[in-house]
């Protein structure tokens, strides 16, 4: 038999008050540690480090920014950045004035003397008044063997592989280039650079388009975004940083942008230079950062100066007399799809084909590397393979 128990009213006034514990004081490591933390996380979203990812905390196999994760917050823009994007907007929007004899303005970007002279003056021929020659000679006063290149120097300076004055030298000859209101595209060439086709031809290829032939495109590895500096922050993201030939074509309206810009410059001048870690080329990268950054769509995404970078080295391929051949010339200007493989261990390539006013033409207007050696093949060559 279950015996049930009642409390009686003695029971229950003999029962001890109910006590009231004080709140728990909470360790001060656990509080201090909770700010840290707090601070790491607004850290990592205003100022993300490279690579920095939920990736570091989960083994999936997707994996988002940890930036992502959080709400976007307007970040107050500096007086430079404002300046910057007004100038920019302006000069992409502004009509630009129209010139009844429209030139190329071939600017060479030399150390000394150019041994093609004789080549150019050759391609050059019977096209007076529809070209510009401007040289810039880092190191030594060029000695010509064409009448054509002759006084056709500019002011120059000592240039160093990789920093910033080569870009320097870039807008050196833009600027000297841009006094003549008749240039309306402005080619960067190099002393061992060669025409691949007649004026006629490149003339037309240019001066019949409204984009800028300049290369530019993603690469996650070491000598693309590996390159990347956090110090460019907040300017520039690492997802805007990226890689391209040095060697451009572009319109007068591109040309003075280039010197308009000061604050993405600026960041390259400071935070792009070889050898120091990330050994980033300022050349390879100033100009396809800065127009996938302010004019995506106003660049074509390839260069038409052909380079051969096969052989994998820190130079491309060069070519020697014996090189050049009817053959060598064919196969380079019958290229219609342009050539990109990424820096990783996935050696990611892709082929992209170069439209020209929605058709698939041919990639290359130039070529380079070329020993001065080749000069008399070339010249023999020189009429039987170019596209009239």
């Amino acid at each position: 038999m279950k015996q049930v128990w009642q409390r009686s009213s003695k029971d229950m006034t003999a029962m001890p008050p109910l006590r009231h514990r004080g709140a728990a004081k909470k360790p001060m490591w656990i509080i201090v540690l909770l700010s840290l933390v707090c601070v790491a996380l607004m850290g990592a979203y205003v100022y993300p480090p490279r690579r920095y990812s939920a990736c570091y905390f989960f083994a999936s196999s997707v994996c988002t920014p940890f930036k992502d994760w959080l709400p976007n917050v307007a970040r107050e823009k500096t007086d430079e950045e404002i300046i910057s994007s007004v100038v920019i907007r302006d000069l992409l929007s502004m009509p630009m004035p129209v010139s009844k004899n429209p030139k190329i303005a071939f600017m060479f970007l030399t150390p000394g003397s150019l041994p093609f002279e004789k080549l150019w003056e050759k391609f050059l021929q019977g096209h007076d008044g529809r070209y510009s020659i401007y040289i810039h000679a880092s190191r030594e006063k060029p000695v010509h063997s064409s009448s054509l290149f002759v006084g056709r120097e500019i002011h120059s300076e000592k240039v160093v592989w990789g920093r910033i004055s080569m870009v320097d030298a870039e807008k050196r000859l833009l600027a000297n280039a841009l006094e003549d209101v008749d240039n309306q595209f402005f080619v960067l060439l190099s002393d061992s650079c060669v025409p691949l086709h007649t004026f006629d031809y490149i003339y037309n290829y240019l001066m019949g388009t409204n984009v800028s032939f300049i290369d530019s495109f993603l690469d996650p590895g070491p000598h693309g975004t590996g390159r990347y500096s956090m110090e460019m922050l907040p300017v520039i993201e690492q997802r805007d940083f990226r890689k391209g030939a040095q060697w451009f074509a572009i319109t007068r309206r591109h040309a003075l942008l280039i010197l308009a810009d000061n604050l993405y410059y600026n960041k390259f001048k400071l935070y792009c230079k070889p050898a120091e870690g990330r050994n980033c080329i300022a050349d390879e990268h100033y100009l396809p950062t800065l127009f996938n950054m302010v004019d995506p769509g106003g660049i074509a995404n390839w260069s038409v100066t052909h380079v051969d970078w096969s052989e994998g080295k820190w130079h491309p391929r060069s070519y020697r007399a014996a090189d050049v051949t009817y053959e060598l010339l064919k196969n380079i200007t019958s290229v219609n799809e342009n050539f990109h493989i990424t820096s990783d261990d996935k050696k990611v390539a892709t082929l992209t084909p170069c439209m020209w006013n929605g058709a698939k033409r041919p990639c290359y207007l130039f070529a380079r590397k070329f020993y001065p050696e080749a000069l008399n093949n070339l010249l023999k060559l020189s009429s039987s393979h170019t596209a009239a």
